[in-house]
């Protein structure tokens, strides 16, 4: 049974889900190179994380933007992954032990975009439509 009420709108709701994603993944590297809107635990960032907020200020603002969007999902999901497995899994094996479900979620999100790509209001909508 389709849930028609909500189906018409699928590619508004995937593009705030895009936008939404894009914009607390930019946090992530907000909170490590401003200190905004909280300072980063870790002070002087290891090279890994200054790598890990590069990639999560440049894919994060690629998704919010809908530009690149399928190629910077799949890196953030990657980046993602990488972070579970070395920042948290470590830590115990459940999730909600090892605080790890804010990379699971935000790496099967990105997963998941770089399949079904940005839908509505996004650079590379108007880029495809440009097109036809």
């Amino acid at each position: 049974m389709e849930f028609a009420l909500l189906s018409r709108w699928q590619p508004q709701l995937l593009a705030i889900l895009r936008i939404v994603t894009g914009l607390l993944f930019v946090e992530h590297a907000t909170s490590k190179f401003l200190a905004f809107p909280v300072p980063f635990p870790v002070h002087p960032l290891p090279t890994m994380l200054i790598a890990a907020g590069a990639i999560e200020l440049v894919a994060g603002l690629l998704v919010t933007l809908g530009l690149f969007t399928r190629l910077a999902a799949f890196i953030a999901s990657g980046e993602m992954a990488a972070a579970y497995f070395i920042g948290h899994f470590p830590k115990g094996f459940w999730p909600v032990a090892n605080m790890g479900e804010g990379a699971i979620l935000f790496c099967f999100i990105f997963l998941y975009l770089a399949g079904a790509g940005a839908g509505a209001w996004s650079i590379d909508g108007a880029r495809e439509r440009s097109r036809t």
